[in-house]
């Protein structure tokens, strides 16, 4: 994060109100100070808490992943039969059956992408982390690069450079003078839109799901400390924080899965010409 993008934390951060009211949730939380500070070639890098916590959330899901595989058993145990239960999933539903017959050998990328994912989505309700990573946009949007190339790259693979953006570009049984107006639209659409949309569908619901829990907390909070009749509905407000963390549970789940559903559509159209 640069000077520029503390200043723009600093005017995002919702200040105390002097007068004791309640004070809302802002933006501020997802501009955290630097921990760490350094520098690559005149290119400044900064290391904050939300790094930290992909750091921990990634490192934690490898080691998950290695204990189920490090003494395999033909009868797998519990820890065994979860990690290779959550592959499976990813295998058969969209590598197998979403990508189709040449997609196994994209498993291990799919499922790496899908737990991933999911471990940075339920840092935002893990106790002291309580933000996922995946709720600043940057990361959502490196993701999307990384797939945007992979899907491009499998295509000119296996379809060949000039076929690949031909088919995409002039779709076949089109009448001629339509190319004027898909064509355009077209391209747009699988280089531009494809991997935008991909980044903003997983920011928007962390994003969104991170300010509702924390709404709901903030309320009980104050509700419960601010005196007079307020705190009669501090247990409403300290339900409803349970009851969005159990949502949020599933939209951790959801949102992990449709991102992974979607890149295995975009590389089914890439393993195999369109028809």
């Amino acid at each position: 994060m640069t000077s520029s993008a503390h200043a723009l934390g600093d005017v995002l951060a919702v200040e105390s109100d002097p007068g004791g009211g309640f004070v809302p949730p802002g933006l501020g939380e997802f501009f955290p100070e630097a921990l760490f500070q350094f520098s690559i070639l005149g290119v400044d890098f900064e290391i904050t808490r939300i790094t930290l916590l992909l750091w921990i959330a990634t490192a934690a899901m490898i080691a998950f992943l290695v204990a189920t595989v490090r003494n395999p058993q033909i009868v797998p145990g519990k820890l065994q039969w979860v990690g290779e239960s959550g592959y499976s999933f990813i295998r058969d539903g969209i590598a197998r059956d979403v990508v189709g017959p040449k997609g196994l050998p994209f498993a291990p990328f799919l499922a790496s992408l899908f737990f991933f994912i999911l471990a940075n989505n339920l840092m935002a309700i893990i106790p002291l982390a309580q933000i996922s990573p995946m709720s600043k946009f940057a990361f959502p949007l490196v993701l999307a690069l990384i797939c945007w190339v992979v899907y491009i790259w499998v295509g000119i693979k296996n379809q060949g450079l000039v076929p690949y953006f031909r088919d995409i570009a002039f779709l076949p049984g089109v009448p001629k003078p339509m190319y004027i107006l898909i064509t355009p639209l077209e391209l747009l659409q699988n280089f531009i839109v494809r991997p935008f949309t991909l980044a903003v569908r997983l920011f928007a619901n962390m994003f969104a799901g991170h300010m509702l829990l924390v709404t709901f907390a903030l309320g009980a909070t104050y509700l419960f400390t601010v005196g007079n009749f307020s705190a009669v509905f501090g247990p409403i407000s300290a339900l409803m924080a349970i009851v969005m963390t159990f949502f949020e549970l599933l939209v951790i789940f959801l949102q992990a899965y449709v991102f992974t559903m979607l890149m295995g559509t975009y590389l089914n159209g890439s393993v195999e010409a369109a028809h």
